[in-house]
């Protein structure tokens, strides 16, 4: 994927249009009244639409002429909270049944959605105190450090080596 420098011109049709904006919440008009008119729903909309069809971080909208970056990304909040874009798919989806059809009887659940039974815990070396570096090796009997100094071993006290 290259560089998205600019609008390609696409634009939501007027017929896909009419049935998004009944499902659009009224604006709400700024509390001060001294700002800015808000951006028309259709300008927001297709830079919505431009983002989610190139994948360009919301950011470089202000690059392309669209629409404001914080003012598509405020509208696409405002709308997910609101339901827009679920209602949208929902009736999408009920239009596609009644003219193809889909076999409701046969669902599946993405395997990603749920942990794997067997999965196990992290298998993560444990650290040999604070003076182990992160690339350093962790040795399988136990040793740490250098393999060429000789290892100390801790006395244990009298006490202890009584059998008190």
């Amino acid at each position: 994927m290259g560089l998205v420098a600019s609008d390609d011109n696409w634009k939501i049709p007027d017929e896909l249009w009419s049935k998004i904006e009944p499902l659009l919440p009224p604006g709400k008009p700024h509390p001060l009244g001294c700002h800015n008119s808000r951006v028309p729903n259709r300008k927001a909309m297709n830079a919505i639409v431009f983002v989610l069809r190139t994948g360009i971080q919301w950011n470089a909208l202000n690059g392309t002429g669209l629409c404001s970056s914080s003012s598509a990304h405020r509208r696409f909040v405002e709308w997910t909270e609101a339901g827009v874009f679920l209602e949208f798919w929902r009736r999408g989806l009920l239009a596609y049944d009644a003219l193809k059809g889909i076999d409701w009887n046969w669902l599946s659940m993405d395997g990603a959605m749920s942990k794997a039974p067997l999965g196990g815990e992290k298998n993560r070396a444990k650290s040999h105190g604070p003076r182990q570096r992160r690339d350093e090796a962790v040795r399988t009997d136990g040793g740490g450090g250098n393999s060429n100094w000789p290892r100390r071993r801790r006395r244990q006290s009298q006490r202890l080596q009584d059998g008190a």
